[in-house]
């Protein structure tokens, strides 16, 4: 494992920044050495020259020598799904992109109850005051002033620009990028931004908001990381300056992050944030997790307790901490491979479709067979209880959760096992394994992360389609891997060189247009975009990409929104995916913490973490 450890170093304004990383190809002693990387931080004479204001154009700085910004203690985090980078912009994995959090802002945030809240941005544009255009085809940001990136050096509006920017070049390959209904994002002044579309746009904030897809970059340290050069830049990647409450100190990929308070953070007069320090400590699993916040009271917060409801209540009452869950739109589901995983390229389409997957690509009775022969209700009881509900749709919100898969839901093995009969799936030769229409025996591997609640999901579901014939190899990968968004392992769920696998997807708003834009034709990673878009399973539907257009143009309050949403999510539900589990977001967090206010199921689970306490 390389090891990079950042060094604070007494600087002024001038930004002293790293290089990119030349890749290493061996792994010998010099590799596993800790290698040393600079990244300016703020001094007395910094936060002083800040504090004088001059720089504002305001005339009047946020930032205050005297500050008790930081004054408090460490926050320790346990994230059992260890942090592979800080970029937020290159991972689609949770873990990174509340690592991220910390660091990097969006211009917006999302609440706990889904609504708007200024980040870096001055207000929320709308079209009351200007910043969202009558007719839907612009959006403008008003930015904040006096704002800071954490080596003293001024945000502007080139920056967002730049982020833009970033990720439109797909060699960079990041996890989000940016929406084919963004036509251009230009910086008006120093402090605004207009991101006009080519369609009018009812749901504008489609870049620029939530902790995925919307954090800005600085342009001085990332402008030599677009493109192909992104895979070089590795020390930026662990460290990314940013305007946020708290500062990269020390990286140790699938290990250990620290940070430490940002005293040029915009919110440092009002003392915020708290602590001085953070430690997200990875490794293990959820359950031990949760017992060191909850029952043993030796962390404050235990992100992504995917734990059974009988472990998990009992380490609750010892009185250290308590369970927080949230719903929005996360769902554990089933991907089926629509590209050939034993094809070359792997897992990947030709020009003419070639390198299909010969048995999950248009193949609606396989799909709706294998659906009705899992017993959804028993996966809920036995592995989610209250924190958990079965479902067939991928976007199970409000109105819009589709009423047009019930039938998927339904489980009945007897009606799986005539369905696959009737087409050509047979058993020739009794041995309890059905043949495929093509005469040979088949199994396929099931592959996900390493964690208890979803190997259970994972028997139960091979027991449930053994008894229709079908046969499946389970198996689970490391989840430091598994969700690693650069990719560096072939485990990486981006690359899908396996038949089936399984994990929770999750909405970063509560648009579904802007959700359901993830299984677009041009959203399928693959390695010509350095694995970087969300259409993990490859859904490959023009009709698909027609239905998701017209709906990101439809306004929220149209009669019709509804049923374009229910039709662009049936798609997907009846061809790529099969949903099993609608889950809450449950972590742990120690009685000490105050602050935290509710949980949030939209954004960073981290969003507010300069509001955080220790009481």
């Amino acid at each position: 494992m390389r090891r990079t450890k950042i060094v604070v170093l007494l600087a002024t304004f001038a930004l002293v920044a790293a290089a990119c990383s030349s890749s290493d190809d061996t792994a010998d002693t010099t590799v596993a050495a800790a290698t040393e990387t600079t990244v300016a931080a703020a001094t007395e004479t910094t936060v002083a020259a800040a504090a004088d204001g001059s720089w504002c154009s305001s005339g009047s700085s946020a930032v205050e020598a005297d500050s008790t910004a930081g004054a408090g203690d460490n926050l320790l985090i346990f994230q059992w799904q260890s942090v592979s980078q800080v970029n937020a912009l290159l991972s689609n994995g949770t873990k990174d992109l509340v690592a991220g959090s910390l660091v990097s802002e969006p211009l917006i945030e999302w609440a706990p109850d889904g609504s708007a809240t200024a980040a870096l941005a001055a207000e929320v544009p709308t079209k009351e005051n200007g910043g969202i255009a009558e007719d839907d085809t612009s959006i403008t940001y008003n930015l904040r002033d006096c704002v800071l990136w954490s080596d003293g050096t001024p945000f502007t509006s080139a920056d967002v620009v730049f982020s833009y920017e970033y990720c439109l070049d797909t060699a960079t390959g990041c996890s989000t990028p940016p929406p084919a209904t963004v036509e251009s994002v230009e910086a008006v002044n120093d402090l605004t931004v207009k991101v006009s579309f080519n369609t009018p746009q009812p749901f504008p904030f489609v870049i620029f908001s939530s902790y995925q897809g919307g954090p800005i970059l600085q342009k001085a340290q990332m402008e030599s990381c677009i493109g192909a050069a992104a895979a070089g830049c590795s020390e930026q990647n662990f460290a990314p300056i940013g305007t946020g409450p708290f500062v990269v100190t020390e990286m140790r990929p699938e290990d250990t992050v620290l940070y430490a308070a940002n005293p040029l953070y915009r919110l440092a007069s009002e003392g915020k944030p708290f602590f001085s320090t953070v430690e997200i400590k990875g490794g293990g699993d959820a359950e031990a997790t949760a017992r060191s916040v909850l029952e043993i009271g030796e962390g404050d917060y235990a992100l992504n307790l995917q734990v059974a409801p009988e472990i998990l209540l009992p380490m609750e009452a010892a009185g250290n901490g308590r369970i927080v869950t949230s719903f929005a739109a996360d769902v554990e589901h089933i991907n089926l491979n629509q590209t050939d995983p034993d094809a070359d390229p792997t897992a990947e389409f030709g020009d003419d479709l070639s390198g299909a997957n010969p048995y999950f690509f248009e193949a609606p009775v396989l799909h709706d067979a294998l659906s009705i022969a899992i017993n959804r209700e028993e996966i809920v009881a036995v592995a989610y209880g209250s924190a958990g509900s079965p479902t067939c749709n991928i976007w199970p919100v409000g109105s819009e959760n589709s009423p047009n898969n019930d039938d998927l839901c339904t489980y009945d093995p007897d009606l799986a096992n005539s369905m696959l009969d009737d087409a050509g799936y047979l058993d020739t030769n009794n041995d309890g394994v059905r043949e495929t229409p093509d005469g040979l025996e088949r199994s396929w591997d099931y592959v996900t992360s390493t964690n208890a609640v979803r190997q259970t999901t994972q028997e139960l579901v091979k027991r449930d389609w053994a008894a229709i014939g079908v046969e499946i190899n389970i198996q689970n990968e490391d989840a430091g891997l598994f969700f690693d968004g650069t990719c560096a392992a072939d485990s990486c769920i981006w690359k899908f060189f396996t038949d089936i696998q399984m994990f929770t997807n999750g909405a970063t708003n509560p648009a579904a247009s802007v959700y359901l834009d993830t299984w677009r034709i041009d959203q399928t990673p693959t390695a010509d975009s350095a694995w970087g878009g969300g259409n993990i399973p490859r859904l490959h539907s023009e009709e698909f990409d027609a239905l998701q257009l017209q709906l990101s143009g439809t306004a929220l309050d149209d009669p019709d929104q509804d049923a374009l949403v229910w039709a662009t999510n049936d798609i997907v539900v009846r061809s790529a995916l099969i949903p099993l589990v609608h889950r809450g977001n449950v972590s742990g967090i120690s009685l000490s913490i105050t602050g935290y206010g509710e949980p949030n199921g939209w954004d960073s689970e981290y969003w507010n973490v300069e509001e955080w306490g220790r009481g």
